[in-house]
């Protein structure tokens, strides 16, 4: 995470983005903690150790909340890997300013080794995976034996895999992630996600047997607490 090239209004879409890691005493970033606190509540009697965050429809918040949940275990002291797993519009590269001319595609395909393509962020404990170049089946891929080894793999060297995917009810990938992890979490948004779609998406998952851990309710603003999100089980 390099911030002295960017531009005045880049860098506040990074501050706002990644505000657990530049503003950590901040009310929003205590509720990360809080949704951080609750899955490891809800895995007991079952270790937790990935985890795939969506959301229904594009901008309700889902890479900005897997990316600051990667960033709250990790300052916990767990070592994370944070995935982008959305390999039809990948975003992670941008939110930490790093490359994503390799990634998840080319270690899927035996390209690249793992080692060869994770990249350090400014937390000792948290690597990231970029998308890598934009594969022409994604949903096969993610879906292949080359995804199952791969978990086995990361399973090795982290303590917490976190997956960012395309939103669950536009493209198949989210449901074919969610089936291979542990658990899932659904990110919808105020005022933007209405009931009937919610649902859908929440039937969506658990029709994949995916275990899905609870919703965040992104841009739910307190002005008295100023917290903009919100955690709840399903």
């Amino acid at each position: 995470m390099i911030f002295n090239r960017r531009k005045k209004n880049d860098l506040d879409v990074i501050r706002r983005k990644l505000v657990t890691f530049l503003n950590p005493k901040s009310p929003i970033s205590e509720q990360y903690r809080t949704i951080r606190t609750n899955i490891t509540f809800s895995s007991i009697g079952q270790e937790i150790r990935s985890l795939m965050v969506t959301s229904p429809s594009p901008g309700e918040g889902k890479s900005t909340t897997a990316a600051n949940l990667a960033i709250v275990f990790a300052q916990q002291g767990k070592k994370v890997l944070l995935v982008d797993a959305d390999l039809r519009k990948p975003t992670m590269h941008h939110t930490f300013n790093i490359f994503n001319s390799v990634g998840l595609t080319n270690v899927l395909t035996k390209q690249k080794a793992l080692s060869a393509t994770v990249q350090q962020s400014q937390l000792d404990q948290l690597h990231i995976l970029c998308s890598g170049p934009i594969p022409p089946n994604p949903a096969e891929l993610l879906g292949s034996y080359m995804m199952a080894e791969f978990l086995q793999e990361v399973y090795q060297e982290y303590e917490v895999v976190i997956f960012d995917t395309p939103p669950v009810l536009l493209v198949t990938d989210a449901q074919v992630v969610a089936n291979q992890c542990d658990a899932s979490i659904l990110v919808v948004s105020s005022g933007q996600t209405n009931a009937d779609t919610a649902m859908k998406a929440k039937e969506v998952l658990q029709s994949a047997q995916s275990k899905l851990l609870g919703v965040v309710l992104n841009n739910m603003s307190n002005k008295k607490s100023g917290y903009d999100y919100y955690y709840s089980q399903k």
